[in-house]
């Protein structure tokens, strides 16, 4: 049963569980209608409802008296759906923080559906089980943070995070949820604070109106707010009406006071109810799911993070004497921390997040130009523009779902990626997509294990290379990627592995310069020796050799990339530097496919070619070899591009061959 399924099956379930409470409802509605609140509900939920507001509240003159009855001191807090404090748009921004889309991906990187999901602590994300219905969904899956517009109307960079199941992952499709751990640090998750998950009852009560935090179809961060109210409040969910729509799944449903409520899940028809546009929602009380985390009896780290998701915060204790924010776990300044940096509202040039800012109020950010502004109360402000004179520089569309990346489909016999084995599965990223051509990172060694780039001749353009600006992947973390400070001051060069001219082909100048300009990427380099990067080896122009020089029927390649990562590479500024580098080159021949590989390196490391030089950057050559030796130098799965090399069909056992020119190529 796949995503879809999924969801279709919820709703039925939820849609059977609003038509058996449609007599109750009537009731509460009619009651509501006529008496307010305060009549609605049990004397029991109203009471508690009371002390919550009271903890939330404190003494400070906002409940009337005691003797002013339970309806006034009800509607004093509740009120209207006209009318809130303004504390509630403050708070608001900082719980919508930590909401953020979740990816739903299989094994090669696909995106089989969206979700909503929360961070709920500094570890734990919250969304339905119908969204991560086991470990295995969640470890190929993303949360991506800040897809949404800033205050200019400009899109926000995404941050996307891997989930990691294996540290935490407890699922319960009765409740339809799924807490699981998000692989990052504590400092890169500090920007989106956290809401909490409160175990005590009281956060709601009939006739109240909620607010969803949501990303409807997989769309940007949406609200709905408050025109919602709660109708009625089954055993383990609740009832209300929303706007919501699939891909809302696991969205949090908020009270006024920005505590969760209820963990959405489905949107079901409600024949007849005009009132609800003909539409009810239900939710999870997240009262329930707190129950059923703790009974669920886990031990050791696992139970750790379980108590530090309960842990007593702000939610718990009086919150009068805070300013204006929500119950989260974002640090208010009156605590004498520095408040959590705001998302960063530059124009789409800024396309890494801002760090969280250091304790002396300071944030800087390289874009390329370096600003630093910092305010006398600590406050801090995060600007980025191009360097003068730069031209049309390059430019990144943060929406990276308009990528389609490899196509294995792509020559007339389908190429899939190279098969990882579990040592290497283990450490690598999922595919990052790019416009025509992935990437597979090695998380560990913080580059990427290969790239795969589609190259269409008939339709390339060589778009003039203006201002390089390289930029961080959001959809990885930065712990994960080599970035600007292995480059700086030395002679190390930002090496492409996709050639930037490799995916610039397309029917228009604005498809060729979108594919050159995502080549920029640090995922998509690494550190060369100038020398070598800037030498006069066939490496740089192997695609065009091939291109032109061949028997190619459709003019089209696929072209393999990656340096071999040894074990023993030489260590500098905490990166471990390929000293070889490889290619493996497929195409259309009239008599088939045809699939060649090739390795950059010195003569002493190529292995049954006997010299005497000493290790060089200047020594490097570029040779063609058996496409197996390829696989066994960096333990990838080629059997595919293996049965297509010409070199297996010759009867002695093929040695590298130094490439100098097109006469060179045995293809």
């Amino acid at each position: 049963m796949d995503f879809h399924d999924r969801e279709r099956a919820r709703r039925h379930e939820a849609a059977r569980r609003v038509a058996e409470r449609e007599p109750v409802r009537r009731e509460n509605e009619t009651v509501l209608r006529s008496e307010g609140v305060a009549a609605a509900d049990s004397s029991e939920r109203i009471a508690k409802r009371i002390h919550r507001l009271n903890r939330f509240y404190g003494d400070g003159g906002l409940l009337e008296p005691e003797a002013a009855g339970p309806a006034a001191r009800l509607e004093k807090i509740i009120n209207t759906v006209d009318y809130v404090g303004v504390r509630y748009l403050d708070a608001g921004v900082a719980a919508a923080r930590a909401v953020g889309r979740v990816n739903i991906r299989d094994d090669r990187g696909r995106t089989l559906g969206f979700g909503t999901g929360s961070m709920v602590s500094p570890a734990l994300l919250l969304t339905n089980h119908h969204v991560l219905p086991d470990a295995a969904t969640a470890a190929t899956s993303v949360i991506e943070f800040d897809y949404q517009d800033g205050v200019d109307g400009r899109p926000l960079a995404p941050v996307v995070h891997p989930l990691d199941p294996d540290r935490f992952f407890l699922a319960d499709e009765e409740l339809d949820f799924a807490l699981v751990a998000v692989s990052a640090s504590a400092a890169e998750l500090a920007p989106f604070g956290f809401n909490r998950m409160i175990e005590a009852e009281g956060k709601a009560i009939l006739g109240e109106f909620v607010t969803i935090v949501q990303h409807p179809r997989g769309d940007k961060k949406q609200v709905a707010l408050r025109e919602n109210r709660i109708v009625d409040i089954p055993e383990l969910f609740l009832h209300y009406s929303a706007d919501t729509e699939p891909g809302s799944s696991g969205s949090p449903v908020f009270n006024d006071q920005w505590e969760i409520v209820a963990l959405h899940h489905a949107s079901v028809p409600a024949p007849g109810r005009v009132e609800f546009g003909g539409v009810l929602n239900e939710g999870i009380r997240i009262s329930r799911i707190c129950r059923k985390v703790r009974e669920a009896g886990l031990a050791g780290p696992r139970r750790a993070l379980v108590e530090q998701l309960f842990a007593p915060g702000r939610a718990e204790g009086r919150a009068a004497s805070l300013p204006a924010g929500p119950v989260t776990g974002v640090p208010s300044p009156s605590a004498g921390t520095a408040p959590a940096p705001a998302s960063p509202q530059s124009s789409t040039l800024l396309s890494t997040p801002a760090p969280p800012a250091p304790v002396d109020g300071t944030v800087t950010i390289s874009v390329p130009l370096e600003i630093t502004v910092r305010f006398a109360d600590g406050r801090t402000l995060a600007a980025a523009t191009t360097a003068a004179g730069a031209g049309e520089a390059v430019t990144i569309d943060p929406d990276y779902t308009t990528r389609g990346g490899y196509d294995p489909a792509f020559l007339a016999r389908p190429l899939p990626l190279p098969v990882l084995p579990p040592e290497l599965a283990r450490v690598a990223s999922v595919e990052l997509r790019y416009h025509h051509f992935s990437v597979i990172m090695h998380r560990q060694r913080r580059l990427a294990l290969f790239t795969a780039c589609n190259i269409d001749g008939k339709r390339a353009r060589r778009p003039r290379r203006e201002s390089d600006r390289w930029i961080l992947d959001p959809r990885l973390p930065a712990t994960e990627q080599t970035g600007e400070d292995v480059y700086r001051d030395n002679d190390l060069d930002r090496g492409h592995l996709v050639r930037r001219l490799d995916p610039a082909w397309g029917d228009s100048d604005a498809q060729v310069k979108a594919a050159n300009d995502d080549t920029f990427h640090f995922t998509n380099c690494t550190p060369q020796h100038h020398e070598f990067n800037a030498g006069s080896t066939l490496w740089a122009g192997l695609e065009d050799y091939v291109l032109n020089n061949a028997d190619n029927h459709d003019l089209a390649v696929s072209v393999l990339t990656g340096p071999v990562l040894a074990p023993d590479d030489d260590v500098y500024r905490g990166v471990q530097l390929p000293r070889q580098f490889w290619k493996v080159v497929a195409m259309a021949k009239q008599d088939g496919l045809s699939v060649t590989g090739y390795l950059l390196s010195q003569s002493s490391l190529i292995a049954d070619l006997p010299t005497e030089e000493s290790f060089s950057y200047g020594a490097y050559r570029t040779y063609q070899v058996p496409v197996r030796r390829i696989a066994e130098l960096t333990g990838l799965g080629l059997d595919t591009h293996i049965q297509a090399d010409p070199l297996e069909r010759l009867e002695t056992t093929p040695l590298p061959r130094e490439v100098t020119g097109a006469d060179d190529l045995v293809l």
